[in-house]
């Protein structure tokens, strides 16, 4: 089957195979974004030794699995392990043996461990087992690739990636799968038959983010209105209980990480960190720093720095559509129907929010179009210190050719238009930017318009117009 994208995940891949050292690749990102299908289909399914962990199963049924996967690529004790040590010594033996597959790219052996957190029960000896396995052996053959994957993100960055003792440097290459672009969307609609307008493509961006299996739940007969009605909003709709689902499965206690994302669900503007310690059902310390870090390795929030105040002052912000809209709209039901929200000022108010997430997914492209993908810039936000009538700009571009972008984003039925009250609006951000910042660089107007821009007597202020087409470049 076709992999849509990722080619940059598909380089370091190849890299693997081409390299003279062993690897160790950790593969991991937020459940349903298709870390699996990657891996299994640039391998074309064939690996030296394949297995999955098993959700919610003990220690006895994980051995019991990885002892059916042993068998089927050929090993032939038909006991199962005692215990982990003894499975990956079974695993040792197999990857020795003459009849095991090798890649045909380099010869290389490839191992492929799926949902390798879930194998790692309560009071088993899988982690030391691993530990042994690869430091005692595996990291001395140069021909073989060990790639870890999983969706539950806190074990992967807490035993793999932070790891201070056994897996301490192992890890030689790391793959976060990020959710799909516009233009990856665009392409995987037309494979799957669905005709949408670009502006129903980034309404859809709006609710179902770029999750690969989430769009190819979309039937093709079915409106945009429908399906989000038919999957979210049916009690036996597919996607109707994934908001909890989809941190049960990340997380073994996420209740801490919701708390977190349900307080930015409420503060469009982010807060800081110590604004978040303040809300009883989150608290602080290094639990608190422990859970923004898995929030924003996975995506659903990004730590900007605020422009004024440098590394001093960092604002925490919501920017996973899927998990704004389970909020919003689910988890807070106040209808059955998604038609029924629809032209409420909720809807209005969350529209004009997940746009601009998706415009903060795109910055590349805001950078291309504004012709400045190969100048050095820094990304910001910014929150002036008034207690009252104060003013946020959330994304401010620092451009090494000594000008900075102030960027203005709109989602509206027609095309933009801008009038007199918006037109004062910016100005004001504007003069209290300049003054709070004392710039020294020329500031641009930079509107970005979902739906098409037209000019009107104040579109003097603007220097820059990206519209929602600008955002589907590759």
């Amino acid at each position: 089957m076709k992999i849509i994208g990722r080619k940059r995940e598909k380089d370091s891949l190849m890299q693997c195979l081409l390299s003279n050292r062993p690897e160790f690749v950790a593969v991991y990102g937020r459940r349903r974004v298709g870390k699996t299908y990657l891996i299994r289909e640039y391998f074309n399914k064939q690996f030296s030794f394949y297995t999955t962990g098993l959700s919610d199963e003990k220690t006895k049924g994980q051995l019991r699995a990885f002892h059916a996967s042993l068998n089927a690529y050929g090993h032939e004790d038909k006991s199962i392990p005692r215990d982990w040590f003894e499975a990956f010594t079974r695993l040792r033996e197999l990857l020795e043996s003459d009849k095991v597959y090798r890649e045909p790219i380099n010869n290389k052996r490839v191992i492929f461990l799926d949902e390798l957190p879930w194998m790692d029960t309560a009071r088993s000896d899988f982690k030391s087992a691993l530990d042994y396995f690869w430091n005692s052996w595996a990291s001395a053959q140069e021909d073989l690739v060990l790639i870890a994957c999983g969706s539950a993100t806190s074990w992967i960055i807490t035993n793999l990636l932070t790891n201070k003792k056994g897996f301490h440097n192992r890890i030689t290459r790391r793959i976060h799968l990020a959710p799909f672009s516009l233009a990856e969307c665009e392409e995987l609609f037309a494979l799957n038959d669905i005709v949408m307008t670009r502006s129903q493509m980034i309404e859809s961006y709006m609710v179902f983010g770029g999750i690969p299996h989430y769009l190819n739940l979309l039937d093709s007969r079915l409106s945009l209105a429908q399906n989000i009605n038919e999957l979210c909003f049916k009690e036996y709709g597919y996607l109707h209980d994934e908001y909890y689902n989809l941190f049960y499965s990340l997380y073994d206690k996420p209740e801490k990480h919701m708390a977190i994302l349900e307080t930015l669900a409420r503060n469009r503007d982010g807060l800081t960190r110590a604004e978040l310690s303040k809300e009883k059902e989150i608290g602080g310390g290094s639990v608190l720093t422990k859970d923004l870090r898995e929030l924003e390795e996975c995506g659903f929030i990004r730590k900007f720095i605020n422009f004024t105040k440098g590394e001093g002052e960092s604002f925490y912000q919501l920017i996973d559509p899927f998990t704004l809209f389970s909020i919003r709209f689910i988890k807070n039901k106040k209808f059955d129907s998604w038609n029924e929200y629809i032209n409420t000022p909720g809807y209005h108010s969350w529209r004009g929010n997940s746009f601009e997430i998706v415009c903060l997914n795109h910055i590349q492209q805001i950078k291309a179009t504004l012709g400045i993908s190969g100048i050095e810039t820094n990304e910001f936000a910014w929150r002036s210190g008034e207690p009252e009538k104060g003013a946020q700009i959330d994304l401010i571009i620092r451009r090494k050719d000594g000008v900075i972008n102030l960027c203005e984003m709109k989602f509206t039925n027609e095309a933009y238009s801008l009038d007199a009250d918006e037109y004062e609006k910016i100005r004001n951000r504007m003069a209290r930017f300049q003054k709070a910042t004392d710039a020294k660089k020329a500031i641009h107007i930079t509107l970005v318009c979902g739906n098409g821009y037209k000019q009107s007597k104040y579109s003097g202020i603007v220097q820059n117009v990206i519209l929602g087409d600008d955002l589907f470049e590759v």
